[in-house]
Parts: C-alpha cells; sequence; structure tokens
C-alpha cells in the first residue's frame, strides 16, 4: 500500500492536515506581518530592520522557555485534547493579529508572534509523538515523509500568501485577518476528527520549573548515544538550512539578478525538491526506518550546494533585474534550477529516517520529552546558525561563498557524527551493497514481534545473507556467523558494528565458540533478536543442509520465540557458491537477482527442535533455492 494512502484514513488525515494548516499560519502571519512593516507602513528603514530582526527572535523564543513543558504535557495528556487546545489558543492569537493588522498596531503583532512561537513549541513533541501511536512500523516512514512533504509546501504556500494578500491594494490587512482567522478556524475542525492518543506517562509528576525541567529533558535525550547523535543530525540539518535560506533572497537578487518573483521561484525550487526527497524515502527504504539513507542525503547536500557555489554569480553587473520567467528561459539556468531541486531532495532524505529513528528507538513513555529536547536543541543551532550568517556577511563572504562554507562544514559535521555512531555509515554500505546486487520482496514482515527477544532461523545460500537480512528486517538483529566471513575486508566493519557473533567449530576453535554461545544468550538476556544459520555454513548445491543441534542448546539455556524465515532466489546470485566472486574471475550470471525473504509466525520454543525447524525452512523456501 503506499504512503499516499495514509491521507485516506482517519488513523493520519486529520492530523496530517491540522499540522499542515498550523505550518501555513505560522508562516502566513510572519510574512504578512514583514509585508506590513516593509511596504504598507511609512516607517524609517532603522525602525523596519528592528521590526523584521526582532520578529524570528520573538517566534523562537518559546522553544527554548516552554519546550520541555509541553514535553511532560504531551506524555502527562491525551494528545488529541491538547492539540484541540492548542487550536483554540491559535484562533485567539489571530483575532488578536486581525486587530493588529487592521490598528496597525506593531507592539501587538509582536506578542502575537511570541503567541505562534508558543503554538509551535506545544505541538512540536505531539506533532512527531503521536505518530508512533497513530501508524504501524512498516507505515512510520511513509507517514514523517508525508508530514515533512505537507509541512514545506504549507510553509511555502503560507510565506506566499501572506505577501500577497497583503499587498492588495487598500484592503490587505483585512483580508490578512480573515485568511489567518479562517484557517485557524478550519485547522481547529480538522483536529476535532484526530483519533484518541492516550497518555503514554499517566503517572508522570509535572514539573513547572523551566530550567530544571530543561536540563532533566536534555539529560533523558542524552540517555541514548545513537538516537542523541541523530538529533545532533536533525539540528545540525536546521544549521544547513537556516544558513542556505537565510542567503537565498540577496542570492536571487545578486547572484541571479532577479527581483522578488525570482526569490520566490528560488524558494519553491527549494520546498518542492524537499517535499520530493521526503515522499522518496519510503521507496527508498522499503518501508522500514532506513538510516543508512542519512549519509546518502548528506553527500548529497554537499554535492549541490558546492555546485551552486562552482556555477558562481550569473547576473552581469549594472543589468536590470528579471522576473522569474527570464531566469528560467536564461541560458545555464537549468544547472541552477537542478542545483536548488536536488538540495531540497537530499534535505528530505537526510532529514526524515532522522526523525524515524528517533521515534523507533525511544520508548513511548519518554518520546514527547525527546522530541522536546530535540526541539530546544534545533533552536539553538537555528539561532547559532544565524548569527554564524551575520559574521560571514561582515567578513565579506559572497553568497556563493557562503553555499561553499555551508557544504564543506556539512562534510566535516557528517563525517563526525558518523564517526560517532558508526551505525549510520554501517547501514549505509549495507544499503548501498544489498540494493545494488539484489531486488528484494518481502513477505511476512508483520510476523517479526515488535519488542522482546527472539530466535531467528534462516537458511544460508550466499556469503550476503546477514547484509540481505540487516538490510530488511525491522528491527536491529544480532547475526551469528562463521568467523572467517566475519574478518572478510570491508564486511568486517560493517559486522563488527552490527554487533555480529562469529563463531566456530568444536575442532577449530572451542573458545570462541563457547563465547559464541554465552554472546547469544546475553543477548537474548537483554531482549535482542539473534538470528542464526542452523546448517552451519554456506549450501554448496542450492539445497537446504541438515540443521544442527545449536539451536536446541540456544534455546536450552533461555526458551524464547522462534521465528522461521527463508532467502529465495540466491542460489546462482551475486556472493553464492555457484557464482562465487571470491573463486572465479567471470561475472556472476544473476547480477541484481530477484529475491525474497520469508517470514513465518514465531514459535514457543517448548515446540521446536532442529528437524521441526529445518523442515519448516525447507516448506517456507519452496522450489526457488
Amino acid at each position: 500500500m503506499s504512503q499516499f494512502a495514509l491521507l485516506g484514513s482517519r488513523r493520519f488525515a486529520p492530523f496530517f492536515w491540522t499540522q499542515a494548516l498550523g505550518a501555513f499560519n505560522d508562516n502566513a502571519f510572519r510574512s504578512a506581518m514583514v509585508a506590513l512593516v516593509s511596504y504598507q507602513l511609512t516607517l524609517p528603514q532603522s525602525e523596519i530592520s528592528l521590526y523584521n530582526n526582532l520578529a524570528p527572535a520573538l517566534f523562537i523564543l518559546p522553544y527554548f522557555l516552554f519546550s520541555a513543558t509541553a514535553g511532560q504535557l504531551a506524555e502527562r495528556f491525551e494528545k488529541t485534547r491538547i492539540i484541540r487546545y492548542v487550536k483554540l489558543f491559535e484562533i485567539l492569537a489571530m483575532v488578536l493579529a486581525a486587530y493588529g493588522f487592521i490598528a496597525h498596531l506593531l507592539p501587538l503583532l509582536l506578542v502575537v508572534l511570541f503567541m505562534m512561537g508558543m503554538h509551535s513549541t506545544v505541538f512540536g513533541p505531539i506533532k512527531y509523538a503521536i505518530l508512533p501511536q497513530a501508524l504501524q512500523p512498516s507505515e512510520l516512514v511513509g507517514g514523517n515523509g508525508l508530514v515533512e512533504m505537507g509541512t514545506q509546501m504549507a510553509i511555502l504556500i503560507g510565506l506566499i500568501a501572506g505577501v500577497e494578500v497583503m499587498q492588495i491594494a487598500g484592503l490587505g490587512s483585512h483580508f490578512s485577518a480573515a485568511m489567518t482567522i479562517g484557517i485557524a478556524v478550519v485547522g481547529y475542525l480538522a483536529s476535532r476528527l484526530i483519533p484518541p492518543a492516550p497518555a503514554t506517562a499517566p503517572d508522570l509528576k509535572l514539573n513547572w520549573n523551566p530550567l530544571s525541567e530543561t536540563a532533566r529533558v536534555l539529560g533523558i535525550t542524552r540517555e541514548s548515544r545513537a538516537v542523541f547523535n541523530a538529533i545532533l543530525g536533525i539540528s545540525w540539518y536546521w544549521f544547513f538550512g537556516t544558513l542556505v535560506l537565510a542567503h537565498l533572497p540577496m542570492y536571487a537578487k545578486v547572484a541571479l539578478g532577479g527581483d522578488a518573483s525570482v526569490y520566490t521561484c528560488v524558494l519553491v525550487l527549494f520546498s518542492v525538491g524537499t517535499a520530493i526527497g521526503a515522499l522518496m524515502c519510503e521507496k527508498m527504504s522499503g518501508r522500514r526506518v532506513e538510516i543508512g539513507l542519512v549519509p546518502l542525503g548528506a553527500f548529497g547536500l554537499t554535492l549541490f550546494a558546492l555546485d551552486l557555489y562552482l556555477r558562481g554569480p550569473v547576473a552581469a553587473e549594472g543589468q536590470a533585474a528579471r522576473n522569474w520567467s527570464a531566469f528560467l528561459l536564461a541560458a545555464g539556468s537549468w544547472r541552477i534550477v537542478l542545483d536548488l531541486v536536488m538540495i531540497g531532495v537530499f534535505s528530505g532524505v537526510y532529514v526524515v529516517p532522522l526523525f524515524a529513528f528517533v521515534q523507533a528507538r525511544t520508548p513511548s513513555d519518554r518520546l514527547s520529552r525527546v522530541i522536546a529536547g530535540n526541539n530546544i536543541l534545533n533552536a539553538l543551532w537555528i539561532v547559532v546558525a544565524s548569527v554564524f550568517g551575520l559574521m560571514l556577511d561582515r567578513w565579506g563572504l559572497s553568497v556563493p561563498q557562503v553555499f561553499l562554507v555551508a557544504a564543506l562544514l556539512n562534510v566535516l559535521v557528517a563525517a563526525y557524527i558518523f564517526t560517532l555512531v558508526p551505525e549510520f555509515l554501517m547501514r549505509f554500505i549495507t544499503w548501498v551493497l544489498v540494493n545494488t546486487l539484489y531486488r528484494i520482496r518481502v513477505d511476512g514482515m508483520k510476523h517479526l514481534p515488535e519488542e522482546g527477544p527472539a530466535l531467528l532461523v534462516c537458511n544460508h545460500v550466499s556469503f550476503m545473507d546477514p547484509l540481505i537480512l540487516m538490510a530488511n528486517l525491522r528491527r536491529p538483529a544480532r547475526f551469528v556467523m562463521y568467523y572467517k566471513i566475519f574478518k572478510i575486508p570491508l564486511l568486517h566493519f560493517v559486522f563488527k558494528t552490527a554487533r555480529a557473533i562469529p563463531i566456530a567449530g568444536q575442532k577449530e576453535d572451542p573458545a570462541v565458540l563457547q563465547q559464541a554461545f554465552d554472546a547469544v544468550d546475553a543477548a537474548l538476556a537483554d531482549g535482542e533478536l539473534v538470528c542464526i544459520f542452523p546448517e552451519g555454513g554456506l549450501t554448496r548445491d542450492g539445497e537446504l543442509a541438515p540443521f544442527r543441534s545449536g539451536v536446541e542448546k540456544i534455546l536450552a539455556r533461555r526458551a524464547v520465540p522462534v521465528v522461521p524465515m527463508a532467502l529465495r532466489g540466491l542460489w546462482g546470485s551475486v556472493w553464492s557458491r555457484r557464482d562465487s566472486m571470491l573463486r572465479r574471475a567471470r561475472l556472476p550470471r544473476r547480477f541484481r537477482a530477484r529475491v525474497e525473504l520469508v517470514v513465518d509466525a514465531p514459535r514457543p520454543a517448548e515446540e521446536v527442535d532442529a528437524s521441526m525447524l529445518e523442515e519448516r525452512v525447507r516448506e517456507l523456501r519452496g522450489e526457488m533455492a
């Protein structure tokens, strides 16, 4: 089922439209206010600059003050009820904004801007914490992609609508007031259709001290190293995006020689690209939380930001400003268009898996607070990016040079994050190898337990079997593999990072064998998935070899559910014994082979033995070895 089917489901659609309308109103109000200050009122330039610089600060200030409290509320109470209160608060804010627009009361509009910052702050932890409650695990990436797409398009349309409506001659303030109130009311009505989302920590004791609670929330955010570094990755996305987007108006005006319509065109290209990238994630990840896409996104951001710098300014000095159509028809503009769209695409590819990873790896009773911690760090990095951008401008860097700085910093930061969490790079290598060599279809993934320990048993056809399973299982699993395969160059990094368990035969190395059984038992005791290949080695003829007794020894020490699985179509593919690139200097016969992974329902430990599992895996495999 496509992710777009969620837009027809009550589990998701009302929430999607509620958050999209809220994002629209945030940006429509802000851009209408900027248009009023900049174009409608006769203010001195110094006062205009003051208001335009004060506005972003007032909007982001609530993220520092109230995010921790918002995270607590989202855990403690039913989320849908909070959403409805937030939307009623938005209506009140827009009524005040209407009076401010019509009466030209700028201090009141600044108060409303702070209120809208509060609106976004309280809604933020709910926005991402409610998705795991409403969606199946296989829908999580697609749902996040749709939310990111909806947010980007709502921001874009809101920014344009706010400016255009405010500039309606004689009636701009009145139409702006009507538009923002109307959208707020529609958003509230949409929120009434969101199904209940029960409290995840109903016994949580609320701490109303914003300072101590902020410290506690940041502490909770740091508890999981992988999750915290994913949040740092999200924060870097906001730094990079803030630095680039803040310079797009000047880029459109100076480097491209365009008028305001060229800036709008540039913004459209970037936003549409981000929406496309967000939607692509579900297909690219196979409907799993695939953090292997994150390094790909980081690489794309650097590549196309660097190319934007290399393209350089295209406007001649003294050239008259041109509109968007003249820009698009100009020689060489296709390269700039491609760069802007692809920066957006790789932004989506980068950030959507990170949000899904945080949701999937964080316990539900603290997810809202972790999202709140994420929002605090995001706000901090946005402020840092703004200050850094001002410093680059004062140092005399041109806008293309700012893009070069962003591209180079992205390389350094990405390398740092991937060094801290090798799992990102490991998943990237796995994703590239598996999707380059095979075309995989998965059947029965719903049978994989969502939590708790389980022993996975599977037939063993090729050297790539562990990577294929890593790339397709929804949960991380520890793989037991022959120690010589574990030591294969390049793949050793992947297997070691995935915490695979090397094993040897009794006659080869009894100590390694015993260590393997101990490691398996410890992993199962910790509630992890462990996958073994009971044949004890790769098939040499495509047939299933007898299962050894190791599976029974594991279950005798710790009785856990057993999940039979089978790989189909790998015999004769790359890295199988039939066409081993390690043994024969010729091209394999079945590059990009069609492969299937079939997952059966879990069986209680007391109902299985080696022969029973062998027969079941043989049935799952069928004739398609």
